[in-house]
């Protein structure tokens, strides 16, 4: 077996033709056996962390468009951290990735955080050969339907929130000046980056688009302002970057805030007078893109921290415009529940399903920290498994975080109002299948504990003093944690 895996295959099978099947899992006999499974349908790499997915991601000319994650990786095995960051890390990488969440635990409250951050479902282990195979298909095929869909000219939405955003890009779309997206993880940035484009008088010319994520730091250089015939091993031939390609279009950079902090001064020039050089040479060149740069941080915090340029950011934010959450969205759940709801049963040549009355209350509810792709993700899902049916409110909850639910509701030292304390708990208490008073109040309080040893960097007694009790008292909690997790490792 290669370094990272090996793509199986029948003789005589083109293998460039098979979709390409990312499995990490950092047990051998699983990944091994996975793969033999697999590897006449997909083109498979494997890795066993998201060291190695890093170091793999980046010698590939493309993403897989469908990766099998395990989420209990190291350094953490019985814990699903390192999951949840590659999962987050992987959609950030590509978002057109489809990514399914592999359990050896019969945990759904972790798989369901997973969808939340973008995974598309999830499986047990031990799982059955032939139906992961049949999952990954349907995932791969609303991938083509995403693809193959249109590219909406305007937002979706009738909210005030929308419609402000809408406004908004209609006053910007013809501007040559940057703009900068900001917005959370599955917003819909790019979504607002393309309707700047389609509005503007360079809508004729290609939207180009890069995610500075996706790509390796050594690589961000080159493949924005290209590189002359023998600038670096490997360069055989001279080739233009973005800028150049994007002459007198518009050039989205997506996750600008990864970009390295050494190329910024080069962006910067682009961005006061057009000129740039490719790699290995001398000649000043010169690009009209229309430049639109997204993040998802807090660029205010990163400049503070010294990971992004004061003078990078007030050029690129000459014009800002700020993609709500979907949870303060109102109706517009709604409207996008249909939209998306409609597409994939035309994609799949299946009637859509419904939700219930109490369903349709609990969608309303429901926060979606996961923004649209989390919404997205949830109507592919029910498309598949409830297609023409009425979903009740008991087939939803399976399909939403329902733990994020219980962190809205208010806390005792956050609100003097205890009528809206009384007004969350019936709506928690009406919708949630079941409820445990005992363990919600120590959920909460492992919260304040865990919170007070962050704020004094571990220091015991003034997290006590924080939290107005007895160190001993303190000490014993979290002890009573530790025995609670080591309770829940597998044997």
């Amino acid at each position: 077996m290669a370094a990272f895996g090996f793509q199986a295959g029948e003789p005589g099978v083109a293998e460039e033709k098979k979709p390409d099947l990312l499995i990490v899992d950092d047990d051998p006999l699983i990944s091994d056996t996975l793969n033999f499974v697999l590897g006449s349908d997909f083109n498979v790499y494997v890795a066993d962390s998201r060291a190695q997915v890093k170091s793999l991601l980046r010698q590939l000319d493309r993403a897989p468009q469908l990766a099998l994650v395990d989420l209990g990786l190291p350094p953490t095995p019985h814990r699903p951290d390192e999951g949840f960051r590659l999962v987050t890390e992987l959609i950030a990488h590509s978002p057109e990735m489809k990514v399914v969440v592999l359990s050896g635990q019969s945990d759904e409250v972790n798989a369901r955080h997973a969808r939340t951050l973008g995974a598309v479902d999830f499986v047990h282990k031990p799982c059955d050969p032939d139906e992961l195979k049949q999952l990954l298909k349907r995932a791969l095929q609303m991938q083509d339907a995403e693809l193959g869909a249109p590219l909406q000219s305007g937002l979706l939405g009738k909210s005030v929130l929308v419609e402000k955003l809408r406004q908004q890009v209609g006053q910007f779309a013809n501007a040559p000046f940057p703009v900068l997206i900001e917005g959370e993880s599955g917003s819909g940035k790019e979504i607002v980056a393309q309707s700047l484009h389609t509005k503007s008088h360079r809508a004729a010319r290609p939207f180009l688009a890069l995610n500075c994520a996706a790509i390796s730091p050594t690589l961000v250089e080159p493949t924005l302002f290209g590189y002359a015939k023998g600038a670096f091993t490997g360069a055989t031939n001279a080739r233009a970057g973005y800028f150049e390609d994007a002459h007198d279009s518009s050039l989205f950079l997506d996750e600008i805030g990864e970009l390295p902090l050494e190329l910024q001064a080069k962006l910067l020039r682009v961005l006061e007078n057009g000129e740039f050089q490719r790699v290995g040479e001398t000649q000043n060149r010169v690009s009209n893109a229309r430049v639109i740069a997204a993040t998802n941080r807090d660029m205010r915090q990163e400049i503070r921290s010294g990971r992004f340029r004061a003078d990078l950011y007030h050029r690129l934010s000459v014009f800002t415009l700020n993609v709500p959450p979907l949870r303060d969205l109102g109706d517009d759940k709604v409207l996008l529940l249909d939209h998306f709801r409609d597409l994939y049963a035309r994609q799949a040549g299946v009637r859509g399903f419904e939700l219930e009355p109490r369903a349709m209350a609990l969608w309303l509810d429901y926060s979606f920290p996961g923004n649209v792709r989390e919404l997205r993700n949830i109507v592919i899902r029910l498309t598949t498994k409830c297609a023409g049916e009425k979903v009740t409110v008991e087939q939803l909850q399976t399909e939403l975080d329902m733990e994020s639910m219980d962190l809205e509701l208010p806390g005792l030292p956050f609100t003097q109002d205890f009528g809206s304390i009384l007004d969350a708990a019936k709506r928690q208490l009406q919708i949630q299948k079941s409820f445990d008073l005992d363990a919600t109040l120590q959920q909460w309080e492992r919260g304040y504990v865990e919170a007070a040893l962050a704020v004094t960097q571990g220091n015991l007694t003034r997290a006590a003093k924080l939290l107005g009790i007895h160190r001993t008292t303190l000490y014993s909690r979290m002890q009573s944690y530790a025995n609670s997790d080591e309770a829940r490792k597998p044997d």
